[in-house]
């Protein structure tokens, strides 16, 4: 039995790997996910967890009893310091491509927050992936006979980006749906009602989301939005069918309240 962790929620703190389904394994800290999918040929890691929780990533892809090195590709589901902190020391770790929508790639190389993000002013600089590479929105990452489809679910993020994969336990084949964070949030400057462009890019991008069929297994940067510990523990079902599009629902809710809020709290 697995130990649990000390706090769910901690972003830092590091935990052991846990089986999802198949190839598919969770290698994130306690409360930030990082997805690990293998194969003989190599292997394909989504997201990097903090800075921090960057040498606890790389020691449960080893205690899962894969090795670093294997790593060819590692994705990011968004540009932000929680889930791309620690790429760079994993991509120094294993000798990866970084691999990334056009729209995360600046805030991926810099490692510094831009201005068209909602919560700029309140994300912490990461360090950088200069050599971090684009990816057509609607591409197939491939590493051996792994098939990665990116999905662009832009909304908490500029880049936010969703991902589906089919892993297979002999003959028992799932669809698995990393789905981006669908929280529209912003710092104490930014207001959604003064970039309409946002908003019709975050409703598509929740649309997009919706339309990802079948979800059979979903994954959440963060596990607490999925209820992934619960599950993980067998006190859940590991699937329920609408996952996805209930999680895009979700999605547009909370715009539909941000926007409600800001017309609110304007001055008459």
């Amino acid at each position: 039995m697995v130990a649990p962790c000390k706090d769910e929620g901690d972003w830092d703190e590091a935990t052991a790997p846990r089986h999802v389904f198949a190839n598919t394994w969770y290698v994130g800290s306690c409360g930030i996910s990082a997805i690990l999918i293998t194969s003989p040929a190599g292997h394909i890691l989504i997201d990097g967890a903090t800075e921090a929780a960057a040498g606890g990533v790389a020691r449960s892809i080893e205690a899962s009893g894969h090795r670093m090195r294997d790593v060819r590709v590692i994705l990011n589901t968004h540009e932000h310091f929680d889930h791309a902190g620690g790429i760079a020391r994993l991509q120094q770790l294993s000798g990866a491509q970084v691999l990334s929508r056009a729209a995360a790639l600046p805030v991926l190389r810099s490692g510094r927050s831009e201005r068209n993000d909602p919560q700029h002013l309140e994300l912490k600089p990461f360090p950088a992936v200069p050599g971090a590479r684009a990816i057509a929105d609607d591409a197939h990452v491939q590493v051996g006979p792994l098939s990665v489809q990116v999905h662009a679910t832009p909304g908490h993020a500029p880049g936010s980006t969703s991902f589906s994969w089919r892993s297979c336990a002999g003959t028992d084949c799932r669809q698995v749906v990393y789905a981006d964070s669908v929280s529209a949030l912003a710092d104490g400057e930014y207001l959604y009602r003064d970039h309409p462009d946002y908003g019709t890019a975050f409703k598509a991008g929740m649309q997009a989301l919706a339309g990802i069929e079948p979800c059979d297994i979903l994954l959440t940067p963060h596990p607490s939005v999925s209820d992934l510990w619960p599950r993980l523990r067998g006190e859940q079902p590991m699937g329920s069918a609408g996952a996805c599009r209930a999680l895009a629902t979700t999605g547009l809710q909370n715009l539909q309240k941000r926007l409600d809020r800001e017309a609110k709290e304007a001055p008459p």
